[in-house]
């Protein structure tokens, strides 16, 4: 390391100057850069912005300024200027001292962090600008030990994009087995083996499901009767054509609506508090990965009424009927206190009739067949927050067997569940293991340890 010197960054890198207005003649229908990703890909945008404008020449270094270190570096090798706000910066080189891939690395990694830490006084709270960057004083290599650097980083990156891609690959067939097994536990093939040493036994609600629906339906009756639930619309029927696959003989296709208590009803969502209130209400990440997380909440200043519908109790269902495409309709079962938390507009709650297993419903409610109904009845003004109905909600075709075998289907799914999730475990482990491989080798790097 002793041919390495210790420059400033500004011996190597200039700052674009200027400073331009959203609506400033000069950069008038030039297009602007969106974003770097991580990758140090460039995405450029048309839509309007009123944050104050750099330009951007071909061939200069562009620099976010709140994800650098993470890799949202990039060289503009377009044939025409960009803009790009303030919150980038935007610089020329001097090629014959610095190689400008050597430094992109650099700034990925964790020495630069450190020479942040050590020279930035106060340090850096929210987004590096020139101001911080130019005056830092780091040490480089001469130019043929940089280039040497970064053939030996372009193979090792090679070995790392290779085992990331088998990692990508491992995680992807872990999420569709986790599906595959869903799907097979509400078609019944998950206890195929059970139904041969477990008969139907006609009108033993355990062994017969056709049964068990009349018990529902009998219950139901009597509490709209007595008025503890609100009677719901009459719900369309089954038909032939609706059946999505063989049911298992003892099992009944119904309806959501037929089998929870009232119709789905949703949330509530004031203001929050900008203080601690007694009043928790859940936010919409509390359930958005298919089970509770109880830290996923809000204060509100709000009196909720003890008796108010919107507390939450042991074994409610929670369904998301907003969110993205590809997570509206996700479902989890609330495991915290009674009334500790309510809820928000954008989830809906159920409550299923008892003995039905909540498990169970659960479980249909997140299988492929149940997923793609949601997907494909969300709408709304707001195509990335699509909508499902309550109406929507109640007609979900639940494939019901009786209640021994709900028990079977839940022991089975969550064995086979547990371990994949153990395998994603490792998965993510290893991930973990790859990433700090590659900041251990930068460190390196740029301590001199490569030469």
């Amino acid at each position: 390391m002793s041919d390495w010197q210790t420059v400033k960054v500004a011996s190597f890198l200039t700052e674009r100057e200027g400073r331009y207005k959203p609506d400033d003649k000069q950069i008038r229908n030039i297009p602007r850069l969106d974003k770097i990703d991580f990758s140090g890909t460039i995405h450029l945008s048309s839509k309007p912005t009123k944050t104050d404008m750099i330009i951007v020449y071909p061939g200069d270094l562009i620099i976010s300024g709140i994800n650098v270190a993470k890799g949202a570096i990039a060289i503009w090798e377009g044939d025409h200027p960009i803009t790009a706000t303030i919150h980038y910066s935007s610089y020329t080189f001097d090629k014959t001292k610095i190689d400008i891939d050597f430094f992109k690395r650099y700034l990925k990694s964790p020495v630069f962090v450190k020479t942040l830490q050590a020279q930035v006084k106060g340090g850096i709270k929210t987004e590096i600008k020139a101001k911080h960057l130019l005056p830092l004083e780091v040490s480089i290599p001469p130019l043929p030990v940089q280039k040497k650097t970064n053939n030996y980083f372009e193979s090792f990156e090679t070995e790392l994009s290779a085992l990331s891609g088998e990692i990508g690959k491992q995680t992807a067939f872990l999420a569709k087995l986790r599906q595959a097994v869903l799907q097979e536990a509400i078609e019944g093939k998950l206890t195929a083996d059970w139904r041969k040493a477990n008969p139907v036994r006609k009108g033993d609600v355990e062994y017969d499901a056709a049964a068990l629906l009349d018990k529902i339906k009998v219950e139901k009756q009597r509490l709209i009767a007595e008025g503890k639930i609100r009677k719901e619309k009459p719900l369309a029927p089954i038909g032939a054509e609706d059946v999505p696959f063989a049911l298992p003989k003892g099992w009944v296709l119904v309806r959501l609506g037929e089998i929870i208590l009232n119709p789905p009803r949703n949330g509530y969502s004031p203001k929050e508090a900008n203080r601690e209130t007694d009043i928790k209400s859940l936010k919409l990440g509390a359930t958005t990965w298919g089970t509770f997380n109880p830290k996923e909440f809000k204060y509100i200043d709000d009196s909720i009424p003890d008796n108010s519908v919107f507390w939450l109790m042991p074994n409610n269902i929670l369904i998301q009927r907003s969110n993205s495409i590809d997570y509206v309709g996700v479902s989890a079962i609330y495991t915290g206190q009674p009334k500790e938390f309510i809820y928000p507009d954008l989830m809906m709650k159920i409550e299923v009739i008892e003995p039905i297993s909540v498990v169970f419903i659960q479980k249909v409610l997140s299988s492929p067949f149940n997923r793609e109904y949601y997907r494909n009845n969300a709408k709304g003004v707001q195509k990335t927050m699509p909508k499902i109905t309550q109406g929507i909600v109640s007609d979900t075709m639940i494939p019901l067997p009786p209640l021994a075998e709900q028990r079977a289907v839940v022991l089975h799914v969550e064995k086979i569940l547990a371990m994949i999730d153990e395998l994603e475990a490792q998965v993510k482990e290893r991930k973990g293991q790859m990433e700090g491989i590659l900041q251990a080798v930068l460190g390196e790097a740029f301590e001199g340890g490569i030469n």
